[in-house]
């Protein structure tokens, strides 16, 4: 086959050792292919000498010119039939020049593979001349060709070959390309079969349907201003606050636009939600995936370009100054992660090449029958150590503070919603994912190592053993854990009507049992208020007054309870109808007294939680708990100690899940000083929160009056519905 017909068929594999600029015996040669030019030019970049016209070989577009001399960089002026010109650098003379610092890291593709903003050198050592370009470079390891295309082009899958080499991966580098530039890839498969035009796996932003163009954007470009906040110390994570508020970004709040509403761009909610966040007083702040994806009904969680923040809400750069600006105001920023799984879209990673190198080959492992969508193949080190660049990329090129991973439990168990038949045992005969439980392990152990200031944290929602816990002693390595027990049995409890209460009394105690077991987060997240389930304010029994009554005493239990905190946006005002991504939430809602008063707790429960150490160091420690009031089921109390770990601070949580109140009621202390006082911190009766009121006393003075075991006590009236906080003086 002539090199006209390879090219002109897309089917040339190395086309930098066959145009550009290349030696001959005794001369030298110039050959370009430039589909639809009738004639070209070729001239001397550092003099502009006219050098000669080029000698069409084939019709077709190939086109050659001998040189008695080597010339250096020269450009080309591309003459066509409707007397149009185009003048460029003929990107292939370069060949390898702007790849010789190439290095492939297993975990850092972001830095090489992608478009690369770039600059080669066109002049000498001693004189350098810096000429601007991007440099491309995809994998695509079973590919029969490569083309760039884009609107450099004319979006031509034959026009811009791309040069294979042994370690799969396509590369050319594009001269004064500019930024803004949209491209894909053009490949075919083993076959010779032309596939769906992909977008850049690699690539740094995505425009939206119907084109799913990736673009050229420099990733580099950004100045951070958070030294301070990089460089502050510490405090071990699991002794210290966190109270994670999670939003969905596009419908947090919205700009009204006619009939439709516009969602805030970065650079607003880099302004209005990070000053409510402060405001809230909340420690950290999940946003739900901002990793570009295709179909907004899936919120994010059915991603295809894990390197690109959605392009929906702005910039790259616009993303990284919202981080920024949080971490200007204290405020830690968690992203979730999706290695899960990945949408079938013929633009994306399916079957990217023809084949499967992303996604497990066999459709009982690579197929995920609820999602609709291909799950990765943990079992090859190229889909492992894409993923891991993946997760390193946004801890480092944004500053991120934590990846929550979504799914993890359809990433342990082979069996996950499959049927029997449906799934293959592992090498051992179980249902583990052995594979994938090395990818997350080694995903925390690079984590970890690499960011020692940054948390994961897992949504694994079975009792799958030490997930928090470190490898070393056989877990998983993750940081945290989400607690979806505590989340079920607590709605659980809290929905059923106050008079059956009494009767699973053991839905609240039953966490206690098992909540130092891993490093939990208690969350009330976006999918306890979706798809019928209702929001939270409206989960719960009786009228207006016992709904938001019930709401107050459960956002205080949350926040006693050992673990760490999570609420869904929306939550903290009481939102009643459920979320919608499609809409901005409520927010006018808070003209009525009743939902900003329920915002008034949460507000003050977050900057006590925060101050308070006796509510957040012991968390992973039974030695900071215990039990006072264990068989109230008759009244639906129950009270406990939480401690601090030097013992030096006390709170004392009381909890009537009942509508009446009680007079009078001895809560036992642990304390035998009649000198000693208790004081309510937090009464979500208060009227001030739109409760009764009904408890006026603020400070208790322990007696010596037994009650639950202990030789002292405090004699209080209990609050209905509501959950009392109080402090030890």
């Amino acid at each position: 086959m002539s090199l006209a017909d390879s090219l002109f068929h897309t089917l040339e594999t190395r086309p930098f050792d066959q145009l550009g600029l290349h030696p001959l015996k005794d001369s030298w040669v110039i050959r370009t292919w430039q589909p639809h030019a009738i004639k070209i030019e070729v001239y001397c970049h550092h003099t502009d000498e006219h050098i000669g016209t080029m000698s069409c070989d084939d019709v077709r577009g190939l086109f050659s010119i001998k040189l008695d001399k080597w010339i250096g960089t020269y450009y080309l002026i591309a003459h066509y039939e409707d007397q149009n010109q185009h003048k460029y650098f003929d990107p292939y003379q370069f060949g390898d020049r702007a790849f010789q610092d190439f290095e492939h890291t297993a975990y850092q593709q972001y830095k090489n593979l992608g478009a690369q903003c770039c600059q080669v050198n066109i002049g000498t050592e001693q004189k350098p001349n810096m000429l601007d370009g991007v440099r491309f470079a995809v994998y695509a390891p079973n590919a029969r060709s490569v083309s760039l295309v884009g609107d450099f082009n004319i979006w031509n899958g034959n026009a811009t070959p791309m040069s294979s080499h042994v370690d799969g991966i396509w590369r050319i580098f594009m001269p004064n390309l500019p930024e803004g530039a949209l491209y894909k890839y053009e490949i075919k498969d083993q076959y010779g079969q032309v596939l769906t035009q992909k977008s850049d796996p690699v690539g740094f932003s995505t425009e939206q349907y119907p084109s799913f163009a990736s673009k050229v954007e420099n990733q580099r470009r950004y100045k951070w201003k958070d030294q301070k906040w990089t460089d502050r110390d510490v405090t071990p994570p699991h002794a210290s606050p966190m109270n994670v508020y999670e939003v969905h970004a596009p419908s947090w709040r919205q700009n009204p636009n006619g009939d439709q509403a516009d969602p805030l761009s970065w650079i607003e909610l880099a302004d209005q939600l990070v000053n409510y966040v402060v405001e809230m007083g909340y420690t950290h702040l999940e946003l739900m995936p901002v990793a570009e994806f295709p179909l907004d009904d899936s919120w994010g969680y059915q991603p295809l370009q894990l390197f690109s923040p959605t392009s929906r809400l702005g910039s790259m750069d616009d993303f990284k100054f919202f981080v920024d600006q949080c971490h200007k105001n204290n405020i830690a920023v968690i992203l979730d992660w999706v290695p899960a799984h990945f949408p079938s879209d013929a633009h994306g990673l399916a079957k990217f090449d023809g084949t499967c190198i992303y996604e497990y080959e066999d459709s009982q492992k690579g197929w995920h029958p609820d999602w609709k969508s291909y799950i990765y193949d943990y079992g090859k080190t190229s889909v492992c150590d894409f993923l891991l660049s993946t997760a390193l990329f946004w801890l480092e090129e944004f500053h991120i503070d934590g990846l929550r991973v979504d799914a993890v439990a359809s990433m342990l168990y082979l069996d996950y919603s499959r049927e029997d038949g449906q799934w293959t045992p592992n090498v051992n005969g179980g249902n583990l994912n052995l594979e994938a439980i090395e990818f997350l392990k080694n995903f925390n152990r690079l984590v970890y190592q690499s960011f020692p200031k940054a948390i994961t944290i897992a949504e694994e929602s079975t009792a799958y053993p030490g997930v928090s816990s470190p490898i070393e002693s056989g877990g998983l390595g993750f940081g945290f854990k989400w607690n979806m027990g505590w989340m079920n049995d607590t709605l659980s409890y809290f929905q059923k009507d106050p008079i059956y209460r009494s009767h699973h009394y053991e839905q609240l105690c039953f966490g206690f049992v098992y909540c130092f077991d891993e490093n939990f987060v208690l969350p009330l997240s976006h999918d306890e208020v979706v798809h019928g389930k209702r929001s939270i304010i409206d989960k719960m029994p009786g009228d207006l007054w016992q709904k938001c009554a019930n709401q107050r005493a459960l956002a205080a239990w949350q926040f006693a309870h050992p673990g760490k905190k999570l609420n869904f946006m929306g939550i903290e005002f009481g939102q009643f109808s459920e979320w919608n991504f499609r809409q901005s939430l409520d927010w006018h809602l808070l003209e009525f007294d009743h939902h900003k008063q329920i915002q008034t707790l949460y507000k003050d429960l977050n900057h006590f939680y925060k101050g308070e150490k006796a509510l957040y160091e012991t968390d992973a420690n039974y030695e900071g708990f215990k039990w006072i009031e264990r068989i109230g089921h008759q009244q639906n109390i129950l009270a406990f100690a939480r401690f601090d770990e030097k013992f030096e601070n006390e709170v004392l949580v009381i909890a009537n899940l009942a509508p009446v109140t009680h007079d009078n009621y001895n809560i036992g202390v642990d304390s035998d000083s009649t000198l000693t006082n208790y004081e309510i911190i937090i009464n979500t009766d208060d009227e001030k929160y739109g409760g009764s009121g009904f408890t006026k006393q603020i400070l208790y003075q322990v007696n010596p009056i037994a009650a639950q075991g202990y030789a002292h006590s405090i004699c209080l009236n209990i609050p209905p519905l509501a959950t009392v906080i109080l402090k030890k003086k």
